[in-house]
């Protein structure tokens, strides 16, 4: 039986835990903040009830395996309940389309709001992006990073590399594939799912959609938040400790391997094993003697952080109809949004934010978020460059967030959906504002971006240089999103191994 302190309950830290206690490992989880779930969060204002992270399950296999792997079905403690249609989308021509969560009605949806022929084309490139799923999923989703030899489980086959096209980007694929800008609008989205640019982003990144529709999108009555205290739950019932309120001040050495634990407050924990499910970032900066981890270090630094989000709670009077779970605005310039957020092309240097951003509406319709049935609790996201006083935004500077705030609203007004004179309750998270509650640094919500070819082999492997110390979460191996989280965890406790 090791010893085993996880430092951060969110879900990849949560999912840890579970794991290695169901081996029989003694584990304590370390928790800065009064709650568990990290950025899976939960706000309630005056009756509204947000979720203030993720806002829809994908992959739903992921946590069935994991509840199974630790005692009990998913179906035992939590719903899942399907989204149809999975997203209303509003494109700046003035068309709207509704996606279907089913995969066998999208390519009807498609003509019937795009055009003749716009299905066929998304088809063909999902037909791809199966592909491209069959040959990656489990060599690299679900298997430790391991630099080239993680390479050459993805080119067993050189047809296999053909399909991957690791050259291509994700963007470069879309123009490949899809005739209608607004189709290849509607793919460049799935970069931000891993903080990322479609010009720079992978081509296999197309895997994103394809999951997407093949597993279909799933919502938990109640909140998604309720996906972390059930994990949590299920450690404990496991003989996990969570202690809450309890800051990590270092990760302690002795004889180049991991021995224990420094809390703020001044107590040490003595164990064998570390799993850190904070930011990669400040735990190879902050955490740890920076001497002992160059290599590490290095790879961040050359990586390009992932983008960050600014949001905005908002409780409304009155109800809006024909409104889908998840709506997304999209600008007429993607691309003058990429560049503001990641200091690109026209703003080259100096990231800012945008003027004219995609908007991400989710609006559950869900009795239990919201104080009475004539209103509406909103979370509203939008691109932005993550917190960084020095060479990007200061979102701490007084005002900014206020006023774009006011931008963020004036411009759904403009595309549609203008709530202004419902709002009873708001509140705005800024980058800043996440940085400081997740510890993610500067608020960039994946760690590092998938920009560049290279990039998914510079993301922070689970096994950490220094011997005894695992990396879960998002700014890990394999990846941001709920499912991506969840699957580090596994490949974590398969690292550790039972008692």
């Amino acid at each position: 039986m090791a010893r085993v302190a996880v430092v951060g309950a969110g879900l990849g830290g949560l999912a840890a835990a579970a794991r290695l206690a169901a081996l029989g490992h003694r584990v304590t989880v370390l928790e800065q903040g009064p709650s568990v779930g990290g950025k899976l969060g939960r706000l309630d204002l005056e009756g509204h009830v947000f979720d203030t992270g993720p806002s829809l399950v994908t992959l739903p296999q992921v946590y069935r395996d994991l509840f199974a792997a630790t005692g009990g079905p998913l179906e035992d403690v939590l719903d899942l309940v399907p989204l149809d249609p999975a997203v209303g989308y509003r494109f700046a021509d003035g068309t709207s389309l509704r996606m279907p969560g089913s995969p066998r009605a999208v390519p009807e949806a498609l003509d019937a709001g795009l055009g003749a022929g716009a299905g066929e084309q998304w088809s063909a490139l999902m037909a791809r992006a199966r592909r491209m799923w069959e040959i990656s999923e489990r060599p690299f989703l679900r298997t430790p990073l391991a630099g080239a030899a993680t390479l050459a489980r993805l080119a067993r086959r050189p047809s296999d590399v053909t399909t991957i096209a690791p050259w291509r980007s994700l963007r470069g694929l879309g123009e490949e594939y899809l005739r209608d800008p607004r189709l290849r609008t509607l793919l460049d989205r799935y970069a931000t799912y891993s903080g990322s640019d479609p010009r720079r982003a992978p081509a296999v990144l197309a895997t994103v959609p394809y999951a997407e529709q093949a597993f279909g999108s799933w919502y938990v009555p109640g909140g998604l938040h309720r996906l972390a205290t059930a994990v949590a739950d299920r450690a404990v019932e496991r003989g996990a400790e969570l202690r809450l309120g309890c800051a990590v001040r270092r990760v302690r050495l002795a004889g180049g391997r991991v021995s224990g634990v420094e809390l703020a407050d001044g107590g040490e924990l003595d164990v064998d094993v570390v799993v850190s499910g904070v930011d990669a970032a400040a735990l190879y900066a902050d955490l740890l003697p920076p001497e002992t981890v160059p290599a590490p270090r290095r790879a961040l630094a050359r990586a390009t952080p992932s983008l960050s989000g600014f949001v905005l709670l908002l409780g409304l009077r009155g109800r809006t109809p024909d409104l889908a779970h998840h709506t997304v605005l999209f600008p007429a310039d993607y691309d003058a949004e990429f560049d503001a957020v990641f200091g690109t092309g026209r703003h080259t240097g100096r990231p800012r934010p945008v003027e004219d951003p995609t908007v991400y509406v989710s609006a559950p319709d869900d009795p239990e978020l919201r104080p009475d049935e004539d209103s509406e609790s909103w979370f509203v996201l939008v691109n932005a460059p993550r917190h960084d006083a020095e060479r990007g935004v200061d979102w701490d500077e007084p005002g900014l967030a206020e006023r774009y705030a006011a931008t963020v609203l004036d411009v759904m007004a403009r595309r549609g959906l203008d709530v202004r004179d419902r709002v009873r309750v708001r509140a705005v998270r800024t980058p800043a504002d996440l940085a400081r509650a997740t510890g993610s640094v500067g608020g960039s919500i994946y760690g590092t971006s998938s920009n560049g070819a290279r990039a998914a082999f510079l993301r922070p492997a689970n096994a950490s240089p220094v011997p005894g110390l695992f990396l879960v979460g998002g700014s890990a191996h394999p990846g941001g999103g709920l499912p991506l989280v969840t699957l580090s965890a596994e490949i974590v406790a398969g690292l550790i191994g039972p008692a």
